[in-house]
């Protein structure tokens, strides 16, 4: 019986989880999503194409390759549609290789309205929210009032439909928001929620599965599996920067949950993380740089979030929360993305460590939404040279073999790549694969 490998993010998302999935896709067998779901973006680039993946596993492009979303995932319907839509037209059946949950459960259109019902509840306190109906969705799992996959076969679900999209109208109105006023796409509730049941077509055409039988087999039969994550460590529900989270558990554990596998089935736990830091929304960032520099760093990357368009915070890499993350993920192995986005700096920065109240601590605080918190920082000599063109991790510029050992060091965590530009032929493996 084969081990479960996974793949996840150790930042506040945006890491370059999507792409790596691409590229190691080719060493496994079956792909699968263990949590999130339309508030992911995971972008991949080969062939001079551009792709964004929302709920579908990044090995949909290899169509040799099983792809599985599981039963920790959310789906809405009409997003599921569009993203067959656009694969379809790249010439990619995602039908021969994709199989579904049917324990995954279902975001309605009134899931959304709660959404931006809860958003606009809060003010000033507002999460950041993507308004994809992540945060309504989970509460209704956990409530146990939400619609699975499953439930869309069965012949009382327009009456289960009905109860719940009434709970949703009552609590929002409660809230005092103004029904009439929400839109999805410029189309009101009852608007978008005619073609969202229209989208379920899309979704029974699809396999769907008991698929925490269908991991195990596929483990004891010998097949090598990736689990996909989505968003990030430092975004986890109940380890991450709360409430500035996410709603469901992004780390290894979750594996054993949104897949249901057992702890003693987790392999090699592979975390990603940018060479820098960036996030997306509201909450703590102790190393954001309100300046030039931080300007610098998301016009150069690119840093608008996949998903929602919003520009992404950027600050130097934060070595307390990568080592808290490789802590509470058990992870056996780094891959660094997007030193090349700092090509031209004369000096880069990492923080090691937190002054806190004059203290200087390693450790997240319970805190760490309110405090203030001073990163020390430590210098690097930039490399100041294009990394176009760059074949092999060894023929790295020595300042930035420099930088990424003392990550390394710090972590205590073998870096086993790093990806130098965003196409999947541009990442740079530290040994052969496979050796």
């Amino acid at each position: 019986m084969t081990k479960i490998d996974v793949l996840l993010g150790l930042q506040w998302g945006d890491e370059g989880k999507g792409k790596i999935v691409d590229v190691l896709t080719p060493g496994y067998d079956v792909i699968a999503r263990f949590q999130g779901g339309p508030n992911a973006g995971h972008t991949l680039e080969f062939n001079g194409m551009k792709h964004v993946l929302h709920i579908i596993p990044s090995g949909i492009f290899h169509q040799d390759k099983i792809n599985l979303i599981g039963n920790g995932v959310l789906i809405e319907p009409r997003i599921f549609q569009q993203e067959i839509k656009d694969l379809e037209a790249k010439g990619v059946d995602a039908r021969r290789n994709l199989y579904i949950s049917q324990k995954a459960h279902l975001i309605l259109p009134s899931h959304r309205m709660m959404d931006a019902a809860n958003e606009q509840s809060k003010g000033k306190a507002k999460i950041g929210s993507t308004l994809k109906g992540i945060g309504p969705a989970y509460t209704d799992k956990i409530a146990r009032t939400g619609l699975r996959v499953g439930d869309t076969l069965a012949s009382d679900f327009a009456e289960r439909y009905a109860r719940l999209k009434n709970q949703h109208l009552m609590m929002a109105r409660a809230m005092d928001y103004d029904v009439a006023q929400f839109r999805i796409d410029g189309m009101t509730l009852e608007e978008y929620e005619q073609v969202w049941m229209d989208s379920l077509a899309t979704l029974k055409s699809f396999r769907f599965v008991a698929s925490e039988y269908f991991v195990n087999r596929c483990l004891q039969e010998g097949k090598r599996v990736l689990a996909e994550g989505a968003q990030a460590m430092m975004l986890d529900i109940d380890f991450g920067t709360y409430p500035f989270v996410t709603s469901s558990n992004t780390i290894t554990a979750g594996v054993c949950t949104g897949l249901g596998v057992a702890p003693s089935a987790i392999g090699k736990v592979m975390g990603i993380t940018k060479a820098y830091c960036t996030r997306v929304g509201a909450g703590p960032f102790p190393t954001q740089l309100d300046d030039e520099t931080g300007k610098r760093l998301c016009e150069v990357g690119h840093e608008y979030g996949a998903t929602t368009g919003r520009p992404r915070r950027c600050g130097w890499i934060d070595l307390p929360a990568l080592r808290y993350a490789c802590m509470i993920n058990g992870v056996t192995e780094l891959y660094v993305t997007k030193p090349d986005v700092m090509n031209d700096f004369d000096t880069v920065s990492m923080c090691t460590a937190y002054e806190i109240d004059g203290r200087t601590t390693d450790e997240i605080p319970f805190e760490y939404n309110t405090l203030a918190i001073k990163p020390l920082l430590e210098p690097f000599a930039g490399w100041k040279q294009s990394l176009a063109g760059v074949e092999s991790y060894d023929a790295l510029p020595q300042a930035l073999k420099d930088y990424l050992a003392a990550i390394e060091r710090q972590t205590g965590v073998p870096i086993a790549a790093v990806s130098i530009s965003p196409d999947r032929k541009d990442v740079l493996f530290k040994q052969a694969v496979g050796s």
